[in-house]
């Protein structure tokens, strides 16, 4: 297991970088791929498609493996004493670019909290492929809060409206990319989920719903807490 812990722009949030994290990672791929087909996931703005992790999964072994190999790191960079998970999922990208919505296209944040974690494992082979940081050119934001947040949606609807074309080659000119970091077979991310993100994806990617095939990830989301606190 190597580990990366990276301060990322002006606001030095945390990305950890984990590879060679889990010692059985075909067997969450095989896992994955023996599960129905995953539905597509319609509660947010997730390009592709889902099957969400519950506590009686047979998958939740998978979520149990990340947490444990996970937990000291995010204890110690994240100055969390606990934490507790929100969500979990096996996770596909299946949307081509001509399909996504306008703001599918632009960088997005999953939270205005700062104790709320994004935690992805790549269980995948595909090239090229992986996530980005961004800051906001005109907001000057890379990290979104309660305050903030208002702003931003502001800037941003009016930046979508304003857009003249769909193109994905357009779609990021507001926006400044800072980091990123690729998904590699068997590699952990954890960032903020209030940093603003955007998954990146090379011309040919294949978009498959197969999870032998496409971009298959497990996906944690988790709030931390300080004892107390």
């Amino acid at each position: 297991m190597q580990v990366g812990v990276h301060e990322v722009g002006h606001s030095k949030s945390k990305v950890i970088v984990i590879d060679d994290f889990l010692p059985n990672a075909q067997d969450a791929v095989d896992a994955a791929a023996a599960l129905p087909a995953f539905p597509p996931e319609t509660k947010t703005g997730y390009p592709g498609r889902r099957h969400q992790i519950g506590p009686g999964d047979k998958a939740s072994l998978c979520v149990m493996d990340i947490l444990k190999g996970a937990g000291a790191h995010i204890q110690s960079h994240y100055d969390a004493d606990s934490f507790r998970v929100l969500e979990a999922s096996f996770s596909l990208v299946t949307t081509p670019p001509e399909k996504l919505s306008p703001k599918q296209r632009i960088p997005h944040y999953d939270w205005d909290d700062p104790n709320y974690l994004a935690i992805m494992l790549h269980l995948h082979h595909v090239p090229d492929t992986g996530t980005a940081i961004y800051r906001h050119i005109s907001s000057d934001l890379e990290r979104v809060s309660r305050q903030t947040a208002p702003e931003l949606r502001r800037l941003v609807n009016a930046e979508v409206a304003e857009s003249e074309t769909g193109e994905r080659s357009q779609s990021k000119a507001h926006y400044e990319e800072i980091f990123q970091v690729e998904g590699c077979f068997n590699r952990l991310v954890i960032y903020q989920g209030c940093l603003l993100h955007s998954g990146y994806f090379s011309s040919d990617f294949n978009y498959s719903c197969d999870p032998r095939k496409g971009r298959l990830t497990a996906n944690v989301f988790i709030q931390t807490a300080k004892n107390g606190g």
